[in-house]
């Protein structure tokens, strides 16, 4: 298989000279099309703002909802409004009862999932950014195949293919050690597809092509070049690896068995089927609540610190292409 750079555009014309040449090329009614659509934009209907305070309210609700439960006792979880404060504030005796039980494996069950979550992202990330800027810069045989099975591969439900992971991981006797959980979850086809999308608009061939000239090999001008070029969209790919394995739930449940491996929501299930099952039951509902509301703080954290690549590398994304 023969692997050559894309083409540069013969006629010189990058991405920004296009738009402008077709906008010139309009005459005056292509610049008054656009000052019309901002004026239209900044129109308020009462229909749009009903609902966003809807949209808002149906993602927010539950968040509230749960901090507040995890000030609450047992008590008075069930015997108050889930959106009002119990008549005792108990947010200090449930974090010690939560990091205390069973000599505070949740400890444990915290620090499984930051292990298999940013190891897991970092490496979808890497190989998604290599995967989709293969697929944007460079024309080789069979390569709007490989995009069309990647694209097909996003359609596929994670759950579908659960059972056969387990199959073939048995078979390789990585069950029930930390692998089983972090390879699986390298592979992001939706991560490939983004990335090959922004690298697409983000990284102009005629810079490749100049670097190209002055000597540096194609490992060099990726990291170099490329990876900074394409640091949003790398951003965007990690966050949503690191969301998609910190929400894992079914391949844990299937893949392990020991408890000290369990991340956190497979752990956290574990003792709410206790709570509901008998035994104890009275004593969890608390500490499970608490383990929830804790568990989600890391992820709350990383989205404030990185949220201006997450935007910026969205809106690439869904714009250009």
């Amino acid at each position: 298989m023969t692997i050559a750079p894309a083409p540069v555009d013969t006629a010189g014309a990058t991405s920004v000279d296009r738009p402008v040449r077709r906008l010139e090329a309009s005459g005056g009614a292509g610049r008054r099309r656009p000052r019309r659509r901002v004026e239209r934009s900044k129109r308020k209907t009462p229909i749009l703002t009903v609902i966003l305070w809807i949209t808002l309210a149906y993602f927010l609700l539950p968040l509230i909802w749960l901090a507040i439960q995890a000030t609450k006792t047992n008590g008075d979880i069930f015997s108050t409004f889930g959106l009002a404060f119990g008549r005792t504030f108990a947010l200090g005796d449930n974090l010690a009862q939560l990091f205390t039980f069973q000599d505070g494996i949740f400890v444990q069950w915290m620090g499984n999932t930051v292990l298999y979550a940013v190891v897991s992202s970092v490496g979808a990330a890497v190989l998604a950014t290599m995967c989709g800027y293969s697929l944007a810069k460079y024309v080789f045989k069979g390569k709007s195949f490989v995009f069309g099975l990647i694209l097909g591969a996003v359609m596929v439900p994670l759950t579908a293919l659960a059972i056969p992971t387990y199959l073939l991981f048995s078979a390789a006797n990585l069950v029930d050690t930390p692998w089983a959980i972090i390879l699986p979850s390298l592979v992001s086809p939706f991560g490939v597809y983004l990335m090959r999308v922004y690298a697409s608009e983000a990284v102009d061939d005629s810079l490749l092509e100049a670097a190209r000239i002055d000597g540096a090999g194609e490992l060099r001008i990726f990291l170099t070049i490329a990876s900074r070029l394409l640091a949003p969209g790398i951003v965007t790919v990690l966050l949503f690896a690191l969301v998609s394995t910190w929400n894992n739930y079914f391949l844990p449940l299937i893949m392990l068995n020991d408890p000290s491996l369990f991340p956190a929501t497979v752990g956290l299930a574990q003792w709410q089927q206790a709570a509901t099952g008998g035994g104890g039951a009275q004593v969890l509902f608390s500490t499970v609540l608490t383990g929830s509301f804790v568990s989600i703080l890391p992820l709350v954290v990383a989205f404030l610190f990185l949220q201006r690549f997450w935007q910026s590398g969205l809106s690439a994304g869904g714009v250009k292409g």
